[in-house]
């Protein structure tokens, strides 16, 4: 099958917006074939000729049958990472909640002029979470690593009295009536949440370009981006504001800007971790995650995070991860799976993003891990296969918005959404049969390898405001399972580079081990 001229697309595009009664103009289309939006469409319909017709589509069927986790030696130690060493510093009343939480107001009222990573400071309702603090630790009631701990949180999540905002002019005036699931399980656990952090408009871009709000600057040089769409959440953990931050991650939006700042960044199991009380992206791709400075820290915040909530029925009754009891078990055995080609003939990325990710490799050989090179050229069909997900489900979140309110979006988001409407009318279950093909073939990997590896970028951060790519990223949140992003290098300059470890689902725990080597 050829692929469709612009001319057909742009018909078809034009069709479809008429028929949702959407009015885009002219210049919108120019943009939409200017940016690039529209070329998946015409590999997609290439993807859908190959696919047999009678394929039972994905839909969002559960892989926990596929869950079976390689052998893990719990370890006899506990690994303490930042979070833990200030917690105990806490715990014994050596540094107080209220000291910890005035540095963070302190710091983020120096450094937020130049980082733009907060949408919202939260000084006296954060004062108050630190004296009640203070107060409950001083009565024996400690209630854990996290208690009296900075954090922030991505301006997708409700947090009850607030505005969420999304990073969009639509829900500016929107404020939440109710705690959004991480929110709950932060303040559970006694953290005291500074603030909200800044994004990319409703999270559809991987940079942190923002119309409205502005981009946010990457703390190793303020002229680099920080990536997208958890842009805020990134700069506030590497710039030592906070100890840990939430974000969400649709094609790469917590391990992109974690690769580009040289922090952790993990996304957990699809249906892990609840996202109720969080602005939707896609419904069947988002995930919820944290972001850390160390590897022990986000498998902190993943145990305390992980769970079934009845109220996101995408979360699955699986057993918790334990991720943090088993983390210095090592990697001695681990088979790695080094990606050789990933469809595009090799692994398209910088010299320099090779360099670090092979760097990474060979530590974690050095460490005991077997290396064993695949061929994975399911990756960049899910490339084209995610766009069409994404777009689709993105543009029926929004499609009120855009008949009512089209000239409230920024250029960016509102061309992306806009060019959705180019697929055709059966594009979103023909997307679900290719993506159960690929997923069948990518999880027969799992025989021959534990977890898989690739860089997290194709380079480093790039200059502000323009959105970085999700080339890697992407395909492992339509096949939902976990991948950690994590420093292996900087480039002369001192930009961060990073590494992606993608595991079986459900098996956050061999990930964890495998990016805590490389620490």
């Amino acid at each position: 099958m050829t692929t469709p001229a612009p001319e057909r697309l742009i018909e078809q595009l034009q069709a479809n917006l008429r028929s949702a009664n959407i009015p885009a103009t002219a210049d919108d289309i120019d943009g939409m074939l200017a940016k690039g939006f529209l070329v998946r469409v015409a590999a997609f319909d290439n993807l859908v000729a190959i696919t047999p017709t009678d394929t039972i589509p994905d839909m969002l069927r559960d892989s926990s049958e596929h869950s079976a986790a390689a052998d893990i030696v719990p370890s006899s130690t506990t690994t303490s990472g930042e979070i833990r060493a200030i917690a105990e510093q806490i715990r014994t009343r050596q540094v107080s909640p209220i000291e910890l939480t005035e540095q963070a107001l302190a710091a983020i009222e120096r450094l937020d002029p130049q980082l733009n990573a907060f949408q919202l400071v939260l000084a006296e309702r954060a004062r108050a979470a630190a004296k009640q603090a203070e107060q409950e630790i001083a009565a024996g009631q400690y209630r854990g690593p996290l208690h009296g701990v900075p954090v922030a949180i991505k301006d997708l999540l409700d947090l009850a009295g607030t505005p969420t905002t999304a990073g969009s002019r639509i829900l500016a005036d929107t404020i939440a009536q109710t705690d959004s699931y991480g929110a709950e399980c932060l303040i559970a656990a006694g953290a005291v949440i500074v603030g909200k952090t800044r994004m990319s408009e409703f999270a559809y871009s991987p940079g942190s370009n923002n119309a409205h709000y502005g981009s946010t600057h990457n703390p190793h040089d303020l002229d680099r981006d920080t990536g997208g769409s958890s842009s805020g959440s990134a700069a506030a953990v590497a710039s030592g504001i906070v100890y840990a931050a939430l974000g969400s991650d649709t094609g790469g939006s917590i391990r992109i800007p974690a690769a580009q700042c040289g922090i952790v960044g993990l996304k957990p199991t699809y249906g892990r971790i609840s996202l109720h009380g969080a602005v939707t992206l896609s419904w069947s791709l988002d995930h919820l995650g944290p972001l850390t400075r160390t590897v022990a820290d986000a498998a902190l915040l993943l145990d305390l995070m992980s769970g079934h909530d009845p109220r996101d029925p995408r979360t699955r009754a699986v057993a918790a991860p334990n991720s943090q009891a088993t983390l210095e078990a090592g990697v001695k055995g681990i088979r790695i799976g080094v990606v050789r080609d990933d469809g595009t003939g090799g692994v398209p990325a910088s010299e320099a993003a090779l360099t670090a990710w092979r760097a990474g490799l060979a530590m974690l050989e050095q460490e005991g891990a077997e290396l064993i090179e695949i061929d994975m050229p399911e990756l960049d069909m899910f490339r084209t296969v995610q766009a069409c997900v994404l777009a689709l489900e993105a543009a029926t979140f929004h499609e009120p918005w855009l008949r009512d309110r089209l000239d409230d979006y920024g250029a960016f988001m509102r061309q992306r959404v806009l060019a959705s409407y180019a697929f055709g009318s059966r594009a979103g279950v023909q997307a679900q049969q290719i993506r159960a093909v690929l997923r069948k073939r990518c999880m027969a990997l799992f025989e021959r390898v534990d977890c898989v590896s690739t860089p997290t970028t194709q380079d480093v951060a790039p200059a502000l405001g323009i959105p970085g790519s999700t080339f890697f990223t992407g395909p492992f949140n339509n096949l939902g399972w976990p991948a950690i992003s994590i420093p292996v290098g900087m480039r002369p300059g001192g930009l961060p580079l990073g590494m992606q470890i993608a595991g079986r689902p459900w098996d956050e725990a061999t990930i964890l081990r495998v990016a805590r080597a490389t620490e």
